[in-house]
């Protein structure tokens, strides 16, 4: 039995029609070495029913409410869990190209996961040119964050076409609190909350330019460094006082999402990395940074300021994902060299900038997530979030432009009821906040997969920025060979 952390129900608390909270990814299969040469609905089914106990969070757990929204819910085992109620099957009709599978990905992306049920749902798409089998799993943010669903993928895949032997499962159903219980400890959360939220102010004042949207108000750098040297703690980077510009994908979203996929070489940016200095990451910002760009300015719409990136930040600090429950994410902001025309000047803007966050959130911790969250009292927290939110247009709060996400994953190839997995790729979130467009990539076997979700009505068509994206990766390269 576990409970949902107050990040984890801030998840829950950001949906409304037009944003739903879920993280999803897309695997492209060959099926051929499957018992009988398809990947089915029972053939999953079976291996979800026999391995679901090794998930960080199983996949058979469901949401169970607090009477009278007293507290966060809880995690409970669902005693009617069958596989088979999550898993469809979808066939493309002829040719199954990659915009059928995108449009249809879009489309299964905008409906909502029923929470009566354990929050996820996974579909087969059969008739994909070439005889490959497309996979789409979504999962609720509030049951998983970035590193669980690495190792939730890791317990359904195999190293080879032969399934693994696995432990059984041994465990005692875990049970939800009764209705007692969960009421007293609601009473005493309500209680003490006040201590709490103090605390979580506290923690956060030091590092209130780190907090989106903030950092762009006059003064705050300067209480910020203020209370650091009050508390005598070591003086971080000055965040720098950037306001994210409008752009085309920062408007209120609409319900539709339109979806791209692309791939790159991972040895090719392996190589601009050694050429011109930095990270994998700091390639991957300075790919988005130009496809940006390029795709702003072939619509007379590039700001003359950078655009500003939310960079997701895993903060788990043990090998085993189940050993700290819940969320364990925050978010680093850093700009975006848009605006700079030069292609090498680009490159050493956004390494510097991207140095600079990475410096400042080191020295932070970036638990500024978590110490948001713990400041409004359960009851109330979901109808001021929802608030917040539906608010955040009206008043034209912009904290950020967009979402990039860089993923690690393993470099060799894994197989999923005997399928071996060619590609996985990622599709995020967007709200009116982060923006309209969420660029995620994922490293696996020798390639960095790209998924792009956006607002249909904002993005019709994200396929242009996967172009952008090959486009920029050449300029770099020649870059690099300079």
């Amino acid at each position: 039995m576990s409970q949902l952390t107050t990040v984890d129900a801030t998840f829950l608390h950001a949906e409304n029609g037009t944003t739903h909270a879920h993280i999803a990814g897309l695997g492209i299969v060959d099926a051929g070495t499957c018992p009988g040469g398809r990947l089915t609905v029972p053939l999953v089914a079976e291996l979800i029913r026999n391995r679901a106990h090794l998930a960080p969070r199983p996949l058979r757990q469901r949401l169970v409410q607090v009477p009278l929204g007293l507290d966060n819910p809880y995690w409970e085992d669902d005693p009617d869990f069958e596989p088979e109620r999550h898993i469809s099957e979808f066939g493309l009709p002829e040719p199954g190209t990659d915009r059928q599978l995108a449009d249809l990905v879009a489309m299964l992306h905008e409906q909502p996961l029923d929470r009566s049920r354990p929050l996820w749902e996974m579909v087969l798409i059969q008739g994909l040119a070439g005889g490959l089998t497309a996979v789409y799993v979504k999962v609720h943010h509030a049951a998983i964050d970035g590193v669980m669903a690495a190792e939730t993928l890791a317990a359904l895949l195999d190293l080879s076409p032969e399934p693994r032997d696995l432990p059984a499962d041994e465990a005692a159903p875990a049970r939800a609190p009764g209705t007692a219980s969960m009421l007293g400890t609601g009473l005493l959360r309500a209680a003490t909350h006040p201590v709490r939220s103090a605390m979580s102010a506290a923690r956060t004042a030091p590092y209130l330019d780190e907090i989106p949207g903030l950092s762009s108000i006059p003064g705050v750098g300067l209480v910020s460094s203020m209370v650091q040297g009050a508390l005598r703690r070591p003086e971080l980077p000055r965040a720098p006082r950037v306001s994210a510009p409008p752009t085309p994908f920062n408007h209120p979203i609409g319900r539709r999402r339109s979806v791209a996929c692309g791939e790159l070489p991972l040895a090719e940016i392996k190589e601009i990395r050694r050429a011109l200095g930095g990270s994998v990451n700091d390639v991957v910002m300075a790919l988005c940074a130009t496809a940006l760009r390029q795709w702003l300015d072939k619509r007379g719409d590039l700001p003359d300021r950078p655009l500003v990136a939310a960079v997701p930040v895993s903060l788990r600090r043990r090998a085993d994902a189940a050993a700290e429950p819940g969320n364990q994410v925050s978010i680093m902001t850093a700009p975006l060299a848009t605006h700079v025309p030069d292609p090498a000047e680009r490159y050493t803007s956004v390494r510097r900038d991207m140095d600079v966050a990475k410096r400042r959130f080191t020295g932070s911790s970036g638990g500024w997530v978590r110490d948001m969250s713990e400041l409004l009292p359960v009851p109330i927290a979901g109808a001021v979030t929802r608030l917040a939110l539906q608010a955040a247009p009206a008043v034209s709060l912009r904290p950020v432009n967009l979402v990039i996400s860089n993923v690690p994953g393993p470099q060799f190839p894994l197989y999923l009821c005997g399928a071996k997995v060619l590609g996985y790729y990622p599709i995020s979130v967007i709200t009116d906040v982060s923006g309209g467009l969420n660029i995620t990539v994922f490293s696996y076997d020798g390639k960095v997969d790209v998924g792009i979700v956006a607002c249909r009505d904002l993005v019709p068509d994200p396929s242009e920025i996967v172009d952008h994206l090959v486009d920029a990766l050449d300029e770099l390269k020649s870059l690099s060979r300079e």
